[in-house]
C-alpha cells in the first residue's frame, strides 16, 4: 500500500496521471484476494478509475473461486496477462510449468467468465528441434479454445545462467531462425478463433515484428511471415538482446 501511496504522490507532483497500472512484476493473482482487493482500493483512490493488471499462472486462476474474480473484476481488476508458453504437455512438463494444456484452457476460459481481459504469451521454440510439431499443433489447439483477447509471441533464448541454458549446453537443440518463422507461420495457421484476438508480436526477442486482429488479418499477417520465411537463410539463429 506504501508504494502505491508514493506513487500517487510523484504523479501529483508533476500533475500527471498514468492510464494503466500493472501490479507486482510476478503472479500477483495468487496473493490472497483481500490483499489484492485492498490494493485496487488504493490505486483507485490514488489514481482514479483506470485500467490495472496482474501476472496470473493457470494456478491461481483456478485457485480463485469465480465469485473471487468476478469480486476483483468489480473493484477495478482489468486484466490478467497468462504466460502459458506452449499448449503441449511435454514441453510444459520439460519446463517445469506446473500445470498441463487443460489447465491453462479452464484458468483462461474462468477468468475470461468473470469479465476480464485475458492476454496469452507464446513462446516460438520452446519445445527446441524435438518437440517442434507437437508444440506447434497443441498450441495452436489450445490457443483456439481460449481465444484470448490478446496474444503475443516471444523468441525462446538459451540465457546463460539458467536451466534452460544447461539443456542446450548439455545437447538440447534449438531452433534456427528459419524454423522459429515456420513456428510462427504454423501456429497462426492453426488457430481457429472463436471470436476476436488482438495479435502483437512485438517484443524485443523477435526478429519480425507483426500484428493485427485474427481471423479478421489473419491471411494477410500469415503470407507476411511466409514471405520472411522464405527469405531466412538457413543455418543461422536468432541474435540475442544486449540486455539477455
Amino acid at each position: 500500500m506504501e508504494d502505491i501511496r508514493k506513487a500517487g504522490a510523484y504523479y501529483r507532483r508533476f500533475e500527471m496521471r498514468p492510464s494503466k497500472v500493472f501490479l507486482c512484476d510476478g503472479d500477483a493473482l495468487g496473493a490472497p484476494t483481500e490483499d489484492i482487493y485492498k490494493s485496487l482500493l488504493a490505486i483507485r483512490e490514488e489514481f482514479g478509475d483506470i485500467r490495472v493488471g496482474v501476472y496470473a499462472t493457470a494456478q491461481n486462476m483456478l485457485d480463485k473461486t469465480d465469485e473471487e474474480l468476478r469480486f476483483l473484476k468489480e473493484a477495478g481488476l482489468g486484466i490478467c496477462y497468462l504466460g502459458m508458453e506452449s499448449g503441449c504437455d511435454k514441453v510444459l512438463h520439460m519446463t517445469v510449468k506446473g500445470n498441463t494444456a487443460q489447465d491453462m484452457i479452464d484458468g483462461s476460459l474462468k477468468v475470461m467468465a468473470a469479465g476480464m481481459k485475458l492476454s496469452v504469451i507464446a513462446m516460438l521454440g520452446l519445445g527446441g528441434k524435438k518437440h517442434t510439431q507437437t508444440h506447434v499443433v497443441e498450441t495452436a489447439k489450445v490457443l483456439s479454445k481460449i481465444s484470448p483477447d490478446y496474444l503475443s509471441f516471444l523468441t525462446t533464448m538459451a540465457v546463460e545462467g539458467t536451466p534452460y541454458h544447461r539443456m542446450v549446453t548439455r545437447g538440447f537443440e534449438m531452433l534456427t531462425t528459419k524454423e522459429i518463422l515456420g513456428e510462427m507461420h504454423d501456429i497462426l495457421s492453426g488457430i481457429q478463433a472463436s471470436r476476436e484476438i488482438l495479435l502483437r508480436i512485438n517484443h524485443v526477442s523477435n526478429m519480425y515484428p507483426i500484428g493485427g486482429s485474427l481471423p479478421q488479418d489473419q491471411a494477410t499477417i500469415i503470407q507476411q511471415v511466409k514471405q520472411w520465411y522464405d527469405e531466412a537463410p538457413v543455418g543461422t539463429y536468432p541474435p540475442k538482446p544486449s540486455h539477455m
